[in-house]
């Protein structure tokens, strides 16, 4: 491994110095985004940094390869991006650090040798945390460095490993969090219970702003998908990593309560493959509900709001633990973009931003609960669909065209570069090509494991 570690190495930095995406401008400042994830299927990196593109920047990406055949180096609607051929597996600890410290040091490098480019702005991507630190050398000349903490990492451990909150390795990694705070310029956050929890921890209040995972409109278009036909009977979905702490199991628990209650019910359960979808699959062959569960497979991002338009109701089962309660899961205002009632568990993270009538709460853990509340938007579509309504219009405060332009103002006031935040038809061109790149190169992952999965259960 490490052997293939180095050479893999020498092979990304031989790129980096040899390959020429074109003459560079003089005149535009460049930023480098690092994200220890893959480009440009992971939404959040690529929404900014498609809103630098547009805005006047030139862009690095470095990020980890997903399928092997995926480029090391490319453009991607603009984006110079750059991938290190390191694939990122869910295992122990030995390996999460493994992968950590690799990602670490070609982070290092790869801005250590680019350095040359001056960049205005360093733009990190937890997890992990301690990945701000690769930003050393163009800190040191001049650049600006934005920490974007997707997810506090010591309440994501204690999920993962079962950790107490008192813990040495939680401790540790508060540590690290505090430290990795104080050598950003900026942290970013997307949602007010995170904020309050680095806030709580020591990150200086006017440091830290929010910028929310609101879907890409682009995408998640409601108009583009207002005349399809939905699925026939009552449809429920699921999107997203497929873990036990996703709360899967009590969906499917629901649902057998219910198949005699609601004629042609369906779960339908899209995300990539896992050791634990493939363990529940069995379970709910066990409970004889093959016919009523089903897992679909991986379900590139441009491909979800066909599938969302096309079902009932969404849900998001999560259960009850530290991280989900103060998490604001992405999924809901999909769900809501495209006017579908999502069933969310009570928690703070939610409850930040909805109340009781705006959206269909269960209690987080409840089986009976969850399958009450299925029940209730089956035989109340009026009621439910008021209660859409009402959730649409704060989906409709956190836009992302809202979101996007508080992203530009603070790096506005960060870099001291002023682009313009009208767009302009070039802009809006350069958005409109990333987006088709984007399509493109999600479409060329492999197409068949939907079919795979369906063959295997």
């Amino acid at each position: 491994m490490l052997v293939y570690l180095i050479v893999a190495g020498a092979v990304l930095l031989a790129c980096l110095l040899l390959s020429n995406f074109g003459s560079a401008s003089t005149s535009r400042p460049r930023a480098a985004v690092i994200v220890f994830s893959h480009f440009p299927q992971d939404p959040r990196p690529r929404r900014e940094a498609e809103s630098l593109l547009k805005n006047g920047f030139e862009v690095d990406i470095f990020c980890l390869r997903r399928e092997q055949n995926d480029q090391l180096c490319e453009d991607v609607g603009g984006a110079k991006v750059y991938r290190l051929p390191l694939r990122r597996r869910r295992s122990g600890k030995l390996r999460y650090a493994f992968e950590y410290g690799a990602f670490l040091t070609a982070s290092f490098l790869f801005l250590g040798l680019r350095s040359f480019r001056l960049y205005r702005l360093v733009h990190i991507h937890n997890m992990p945390d301690v990945l701000v630190f690769s930003a050393i050398v163009p800190r040191i000349l001049g650049a600006k460095v934005i920490l974007d903490l997707h997810d506090p990492v010591p309440e994501v451990y204690r999920v993962i490993y079962d950790l107490k909150k008192e813990s040495l390795t939680v401790r540790a990694l508060q540590t690290v969090e505090k430290w990795s705070i104080a050598f950003a310029d900026l942290v970013l956050t997307p949602n007010l219970a995170f904020r309050e929890i680095f806030v709580s921890r020591g990150c200086p209040p006017e440091k830290i702003r929010i910028v929310m995972n609101s879907p890409d409109e682009s995408i998640f278009n409601i108009h583009d998908y207002s005349g399809r036909v939905k699925r026939p009977g009552y449809n429920l979905m699921f999107h997203g990593t497929l873990l036990k702490r996703n709360g899967l199991s009590l969906a499917v628990a629901a649902v057998a309560k219910l198949r005699e209650r609601i004629p042609c019910l369906k779960l339908l359960i899209y995300g990539e493959q896992t050791p634990y979808i493939s363990e529940l699959m069995r379970e709910v062959e066990r409970l004889d509900l093959l016919s009523t569960v089903e897992y679909l497979g991986y379900s590139p991002l441009h491909q979800v709001p066909a599938a969302i338009s096309a079902i009932d109701v969404g849900l998001v089962p999560n259960l009850a633990n530290p991280f989900n309660n103060i998490n604001l899961p992405t999924r809901i205002f999909e769900y809501l973009a495209l006017a579908k009632l999502p069933i969310v568990p009570r928690t703070k993270g939610i409850q930040d931003y909805f109340q009781e009538e705006e959206i269909l709460f269960f209690q987080a853990g409840d089986v009976e609960d969850l399958a009450n509340k299925i029940e209730w938007a089956f035989l109340n579509p009026v009621k439910a669909n008021e209660i859409l309504q009402r959730g649409r219009k704060v989906y409709e405060k956190h836009r992302w065209e809202t979101e996007e332009k508080n992203f530009l103002n603070l790096v506005r006031g960060l870099s001291r570069f002023h682009p313009p935040l009208k767009e302009n038809s070039k802009g809006l061109g350069r958005q409109l090509e990333f987006n088709r790149v984007t399509m493109r190169s999600e479409m060329k992952q492999k197409p068949s494991e939907g079919e795979r999965a369906k063959a295997a259960y």
